[in-house]
């Protein structure tokens, strides 16, 4: 007997709290169903004899749901109702999916409804699955049409093939790929169908598949439909789609789709599609319809946000004007303003003060608290088409003033370069950089606590804990970029390298190369693309000639939540002393960074459904005050803190929740940094050697050991502190952005 198938249609309390609240809230967010009178609650539902069928699969595709185990602690999550009427669809729709994955066969044995208490049931689902359906014979027609290169091509490692099981939905997709894949290699009219015969009584199934190819294609003209009155020329337009869409070439969707990429990054067109005309079918060729609706020219934006860490917070005020057709030509220009204030560690620096005088009263400001104003204002000016189509003429003028944990400053930026873009995912960008700057080892409005001015970078002659610096450099930046999404990135890779030479003809008071490339790779994998492998290397280096000190502008500093994370924001960094009186050691030191870099991280990102992802990771990384170098252990500490898998190169491991939004997933970050390695060098501006500083060891303030001393007969209680990898910061570390790690 034969059965047809057609497929062919700073407590962290406050913040974990609110965190599960976000969760749960999230979890419960599939609609329950309203509480029908006199209906039991479903607070179990089982699948037996599900061996070849995940249960979980099943119970995603029936009505009847039991509520998941998080609801417990939901206050405002609906529990899910049984329904007789309901419950018998669902029984069908079991059948119906197992026969949809080949099991035609399958049946319901039996059905079990258990009372539990007066207002609740346990469900019960027995199943015979039976033998799956095996593909026996494979048969293409329509073949004959194509080369023996393209037939090769189209059919290669289709998802059905003979001796699989059968399955409706690898039919479907086995016969869109085929399609696909003709349409690339420029059938644009290529058709693909078929039909399958299955034997119930051999459990064997026939697939014809039937191929349409039709003729082959090259690109013609093409057409722009766009408003009324463009401001945009549709030449320049047409001129941006040429760059992916040649005429004469054959035609292929994704050029169709590279094309449209080219025009959307025009920046002025609110939609952009890109599709084929009807073909000529007496020239072979195929016209192209680019169709745009350009956005408003004028916008402006403005808005707020909160900086917080454990290492610094701060709250900022933003505005941004842009205009995308500056003086004509789609010339645009941007004016950005940032205005804010930031303390360091936090907010109770403003307040913060300590006893001086030994009276027991606070009488002063503590000086290893700082906090000031922060601003920063810039203007953007954007060429396109400068010399050539795919060349872009960009310069920038920044006036700033930041406030670091090391230093203060206040200066400009000037940029200017062009930018040359000849594909979407890649560009390359050279371009000259000189930035001014007054530094001051005074770091905040408040603060006494001095950096000295040689750990700055400043020179020598400086006496005073200040310095005005001059930092004249070229850079070539390269950017490969082929991830399927740059917020949330599942699949693909990311490729960059940055080359910085300063000084000598540039003048400027700093010579030097900087090296950093950085490398980025993800994979998805697993039923239902569950699971997302992520990767990510970056090394840098800066050289300088010998007996010459670098810009502190220009080092390397890691750690925070984008970065290496066991360790907060810029505090893997080599150290200098500022402080002895705080009674936290980490406070007594500020990273003033290193002359070379190491990051890695691997994360496991596993979706637990459709909003909210668990991931998993280890991160590593080195700031070191000397060059990045490999070999054996140096006996200078400064060569040996940028040696890979050297004494300062730290690890840590965490766990981390992701929760989907339209701007990019809501991230929530726990490290622990592991006890591999050396605490971290202090250096001073004297010669001398490094030295170390000992910390407490704790987690979030716990795992605090503690002494009692006597001192003049009077006993107190003390802290006690300890060498360990990375002291004296913390162990541990908290991370909320938005936005994935990388």
């Amino acid at each position: 007997m034969y059965s047809h198938v057609d497929a062919a249609s700073f407590s962290l309390r406050p913040i974990f709290a609110l965190l599960s609240l976000l969760t749960l809230s999230a979890g419960c967010a599939h609609t329950q169903g309203a509480s029908p009178e006199g209906q039991p609650k479903v607070v179990a539902l089982d699948i037996k004899g599900t061996d070849q069928v995940k249960a979980s699969d099943i119970k995603e595709k029936i009505v009847t749901t039991r509520p998941p185990w998080w609801e417990r602690l939901n206050p405002f999550g609906k529990p899910s109702y049984f329904d007789p009427n309901t419950w018998q669809a669902d029984l069908k729709r079991i059948v119906r999916f197992y026969q949809a994955q080949g099991f035609y066969d399958a049946r319901v044995e039996d059905t079990k409804q258990e009372p539990r208490g007066e207002d609740a049931v346990a469900l019960e689902v027995t199943v015979h699955e039976g033998a799956p359906t095996l593909v026996t014979r494979f048969n293409v027609t329509g073949q004959e049409e194509l080369s023996e290169e393209h037939r090769s091509r189209a059919l290669e490692d289709l998802p059905l093939a003979q001796g699989t099981v059968f399955r409706e939905e690898q039919w479907a997709v086995t016969k869109e790929t085929v399609q696909q894949r003709l349409h690339e290699l420029g059938y644009a009219e290529a058709e693909v169908g078929g039909e399958v015969r299955v034997d119930l009584a051999t459990q064997s199934a026939t697939v014809d598949l039937r191929i349409q190819p039709g003729p082959r294609y090259r690109f013609g003209n093409i057409f722009v439909a766009t408003d009324a009155n463009p401001q945009v020329n549709p030449r320049r337009i047409i001129e941006q789609a040429q760059g992916s869409v040649k005429k004469g070439e054959w035609f292929s969707e994704s050029a169709l789709a590279d094309a449209q990429a080219r025009v959307f990054r025009m920046g002025v067109f609110g939609a952009v599609k890109v599709n084929r005309g009807a073909p000529d079918r007496e020239a072979r060729t195929v016209p192209v319809v680019v169709d745009v609706r350009e956005a408003p020219f004028r916008s402006v934006r403005a808005g707020g946000g909160i900086g917080l860490d454990a290492a610094r917070q701060e709250i900022r005020v933003l505005g941004e004007w842009t205009d995308r057709n500056f003086f004509g030509g789609l010339r645009k220009l941007t004016l950005t303003g940032r205005v804010g204030y930031a303390f360091i560690p936090n907010i109770t620096a403003a307040f913060d003060r300590i006893d001086t005088d030994g009276d027991g009263e606070d009488d002063e400001p503590n000086t290893s608290t700082p906090h000031g104003p922060i601003f920063q204002f810039s203007a953007q000016f954007e060429q396109p088409r400068f010399l050539a189509r795919d060349l872009r003429l960009q310069t920038s003028l920044t006036a700033e003033r930041g406030l670091e944990q090391a230093y203060n400053y206040l200066g400009g930026r000037l940029r200017g370069g062009v930018v040359w873009q000849p594909r979407p995912d890649f560009s390359i960008s050279p371009t000259y950089n000189l930035e001014l700057y007054n530094l001051n080892g005074q770091r905040g409005s408040v603060d006494q606590a001095t950096a000295p001015a040689l750990l700055l970078g400043c020179p020598e002659d400086s006496a005073r804990a200040e310095c005005n610096i001059s930092v004249s450099y070229l850079e070539q930046f390269i950017e490969l970029n082929r991830r399927d999404d740059p917020l949330a990135p599942r699949n693909g890779f990311y490729a960059s390298l940055s080359l910085q030479e300063g000084g000598g003809p540039l003048l400027g008071q700093y010579t030097f190369v900087r090296i950093l490339p950085d490398l980025r790779g993800y994979y998805t994998f697993g039923p239902k693309d569950r699971f997302t492998l992520a990767a990510r290397l970056r090394m840098g280096t800066l050289l300088t000639p010998a007996g010459q000190d670098s810009a502190i502008v220009n080092r390397f500093f890691l750690g925070g939540g984008a970065s290496m994370r066991g360790f907060n924001t810029r505090r893997l960094s080599p150290m200098s002393e500022v402080s002895s009186t705080s009674d936290q050691p980490a406070d007594r030191l500020v990273p003033i960074g290193g002359n070379s870099l190491l990051e890695t991280s691997v994360e496991l990102r596993v979706k637990l459904f459709s909003e909210l992802t668990l991931a998993l990771f280890h991160d590593s990384g080195l700031a070191g005050i000397g060059p990045l170098n490999f070999g054996p252990r140096k006996d200078d500490i400064r060569l040996e803190s940028g040696r890979v898998f050297g004494d300062y190169h730290y690890h840590a491991v965490g766990l981390g929740l992701r929760y989907a939004t339209l701007v990019g997933p809501i991230r929530v970050d726990i490290a622990r940094r592991l006890n591999i390695g050396q605490p971290l060098p202090i250096f001073r501006s004297t010669a001398g050697a490094p030295t170390t500083l000992g910390g407490l060891g704790d987690c979030f303030g716990l795992g605090v050991r503690q002494q009692t001393i006597v001192e003049d007969g009077v006993s107190r209680t003390v802290n006690v502190t300890r060498n360990y990898a990375g002291s004296p910061e913390g162990l541990c570390t908290f991370f909320l952005s938005i936005g994935e790690a990388f």
